[in-house]
């Protein structure tokens, strides 16, 4: 009979990455507890907002005063609002400091599923441009693995998600297994149209999204209600609850359990090995310690970082697996907040279907052919057109049976383009606990020191010209650009900090995700990362857990672990 605390696999985390560890590991037979620091939230019954009209919201889905009181960090993110407040963390409530000088925008959800309820779904294959840019660039360290690695991995988790896009040939975004591309619109096609035409080596695209364009291993295909960031009730888009967590809690391997903190990872001197982790429970504060014989860490860029940091013993005194001394470092992000919008002409008749809940992409094309003379690696945009609504007449001076007539109309077609660059992953940009701010549990908070520096500024610079002469290229009038100030963070692409290497002096990780120092403590989250490329990094979260799965379940086999 199994002791109730002990279980063959630990997974802390159940968004991007934990989901998938909880599916893969519990596909593979192994007894899985899934830990989660937050609350529960029931695929469906708990999308709470998920079918109410605006209307129906006190403030008409504004973020209010108050929020912008409790949630001075999260409030920022273009996903929050009144109808999805309850998604992320009251940041009064969970603090973190940074130097007066350098925010930090630590943007979180603490609940069963995290970020996966709120992401953006954009999925981008990474090329060796990105693995090799390290090496090539001479900073850092390099990769320890190249896109043939992974290759096969992204194609196994892409035909479980449902990514709908449009294959392209390009080498440096490889191509994935899509399902249908959603549509670009009218203007779209224009402007696709006058950037191809001018520059034969640049592409817009669809974007590669995870939303279904058709039924997809048993979910509904997108209703294109863009609601996405309440929760789908059709589960027609990728999340921990609508596609991971069932496909574990189906083999009868899973036990889920949140309001579940992780403080620390067990760790037996002897044997070397991690043999489990003390939990806090949320509510009571209660401390429990579970054993496993494996244990992934899926908590987030930062929270994994955080566990592994306050985890010292007197084997790992700067924190577990950290004899490198690299542990909280390397911290990096996407810019972005950067770009040029145009007016466009001639459309005036047409329209669009619903509200497609996805954008068109530029892929990189900056370094790719030749070398830039002012920064290094790239940006890419996402974007799109639409047409002005009613709230165009929100500021405007008006009033009667004509004024109203005239904004129920559609306004004139805009499209936008924004930029979206690697950060390079500066040594410097690091987290460490910090004893002195302690948070609602009496546990260290993290102090954060990260910022963007001379390379990305340069980029930013001309990722605003270049979506300006593309706009302009393709005909747009009334061409604007915008170069806003955005503290590191909040592009919520954060990753680094236990990244992957191939020589334990310089790295945490192995190619295999797996601790150089406690071979059975396995980071697949965000942490991992050894550079940032330019593209949305959730599928390759997916791809390297789904492969680091499969590896340790073979050394349990072979009792190497």
């Amino acid at each position: 009979m199994q002791d109730n605390n002990t279980f063959d696999a630990i997974v802390v985390g159940s968004g991007i990455t934990g989901g998938w560890a909880a599916k893969e590991l519990t596909e593979k037979g192994l007894k899985t507890l899934v830990l989660e620091r937050g609350r529960q939230v029931e695929h469906v019954k708990d999308y709470t907002t998920t079918s109410m009209p605006t209307w129906d919201f006190r403030l008409r889905g504004r973020v209010s005063a108050e929020d912008e009181v409790n949630y001075p960090v999260q409030s920022k993110v273009y996903a929050f609002n009144e109808a999805t407040r309850h998604y992320w963390v009251n940041d009064l409530e969970h603090p973190y400091t940074t130097p007066e000088d350098q925010p930090f925008s630590w943007i979180r959800g603490y609940h069963v599923g995290g970020r996966s309820i709120m992401w953006g779904r954009q999925c981008y294959r990474w090329s060796d441009l990105d693995f090799e840019a390290n090496a090539k660039d001479g900073i850092a360290v390099d990769w320890p693995i190249r896109y043939q690695d992974i290759a096969p991995w992204y194609s196994y988790v892409e035909k479980f998600v449902g990514i709908s896009g449009q294959s392209e040939g390009l080498a440096h975004l490889p191509d994935g297994e899509f399902l249908p591309p959603m549509e670009l619109n009218c203007v779209e096609q224009k402007v696709k149209s006058g950037i191809e035409g001018k520059w034969p080596q640049r592409r817009l695209t669809i974007g590669r999204v995870a939303n279904l364009t058709r039924a997809h291993n048993g979910r509904t295909p997108c209703q294109h209600r863009d609601l996405c960031f309440r929760g789908c009730p059709y589960g027609a888009y990728f999340s921990s609850q609508s596609a991971t967590l069932p496909a574990a809690a189906a083999t009868g391997n899973m036990t889920l359990r949140p309001d579940s903190v992780v403080e620390s990872i067990l760790y037996d001197e002897q044997s070397d090995r991690a043999t489990g982790v003390r939990v806090i429970d949320a509510n009571t504060g209660e401390t429990t310690e579970y054993k496993a014989r494996v244990i992934f860490l899926c908590a987030s860029t930062l929270g994994s970082t955080w566990i592994l940091l306050n985890s010292a013993s007197d084997r790992f005194p700067n924190g577990l697996a950290n004899s490198s001394g690299e542990l909280g470092h390397n911290l990096m992000d996407h810019f972005y907040r950067v770009g040029a919008s145009a007016d466009f002409e001639g459309f005036d008749n047409k329209y669009y279907d619903g509200q497609r809940p996805n954008g068109v992409y530029v892929p990189r094309f900056r370094n790719v052919w030749d070398k830039h003379p002012d920064f290094i690696r790239g940006y890419g945009y996402q974007g799109g057109a639409s047409r002005g609504n009613w709230k165009r007449g929100v500021g405007e001076n008006g009033m009667g049976a004509d004024f109203k007539d005239a904004i129920t109309k559609p306004g004139p077609w805009n499209m936008g383009l924004q930029g979206f660059g690697e950060t390079l992953p500066y040594h410097e940009n690091s987290v460490r606990l910090n004893p002195d701010k302690l948070d609602k549990h009496g546990l260290p908070t993290l102090f954060i020191s990260a910022k963007f520096r001379e390379n990305e500024a340069k980029m930013k610079v001309d990722a605003m010209n270049a979506a300006a002469e593309m706009l302009e290229a393709a005909g747009g009038k009334n061409v604007s650009t915008y170069n806003r100030e955005a503290p590191i963070g909040h592009g919520i692409h954060e990753m680094g900090t236990a990244r992957m290497g191939k020589d334990p002096k310089t790295s945490v990780l192995n190619k295999w995700n797996q601790c150089h120092d406690v071979p059975n403590v396995f980071v697949t989250d965000g942490s991992c990362m050894t550079s940032a490329s330019c593209v949305n990094p959730s599928i390759t979260y997916m791809a390297l857990t789904a492969r680091a799965v499969d590896y340790a379940v073979k050394e349990l086999n072979r009792q190497n672990l």
